[in-house]
């Protein structure tokens, strides 16, 4: 486990999950259910997701040469950019799909697993935990980092996510995040040009 690894990856995963549907799920079925029960479901959702995209990280690294690995990275993060700009302008249609799936059930902890589960399949975060397990070549500290970054976006969701979503623009945060991946990206294809 490298401790600086998980702290690279912490604030990268943090602010492109931060404006993320799954926030807004978190925020909304916590108005409707016991908010740690919300909060555990999508603490779940997120661990079989984090295990996921570290393991497709992990396998393009084994798969494909040094080269060509820095090449999809630096792709895949100028990918991550643009769903990070696509995500800000729909971020209204968010709401609505969300209190549709709260209301449809009675059990919090498996409603919040089966939402967050759902909405994060080929979310930004997955594919950029992927992203950040190929290149950093080290999965447990990618995990780690990202694991506790989308834990604590969901922890912030149910406990203070209103008074929050009153100071922070969302939209600016997606901004930040896509700036962010367009260096990430101009690394890894630095790199690979190399």
């Amino acid at each position: 486990m490298n401790l600086a690894i998980a702290v690279t990856v912490f604030p990268v995963i943090f602010f492109g999950e931060l404006p993320d549907k799954t926030m807004f799920a978190s925020l909304v079925m916590s108005t409707r259910g016991k908010p740690f029960a919300v909060w555990l479901g999508a603490a779940g959702a997120f661990v079989v997701h984090a295990a996921i995209a570290v393991t497709v990280g992990v396998a393009l690294f084994h798969l494909l040469p040094h080269r060509a690995l820095d090449g999809a990275v630096s792709l895949m993060f100028l990918v991550g950019a643009i769903l990070a700009l696509r995500e800000a302008a729909k971020e209204r249609q968010e709401k609505s799909i969300v209190e549709h799936e709260v209301a449809s059930s009675r059990r919090v902890v498996t409603t919040a697993f089966i939402v967050i589960f759902f909405a994060e399949w080929g979310d930004l975060t997955q594919i950029l935990t992927a992203n950040m397990a190929a290149h950093f070549h080290s999965p447990l500290s990618v995990g780690v980092g990202a694991l506790l970054a989308l834990w604590s976006v969901a922890a912030l969701a149910v406990i203070g996510g209103r008074g929050l979503l009153r100071f922070v623009k969302t939209g600016a945060l997606r901004l930040a995040t896509a700036v962010i991946l367009v260096a990430l990206a101009g690394i890894a294809g630095w790199s690979a040009l190399r």
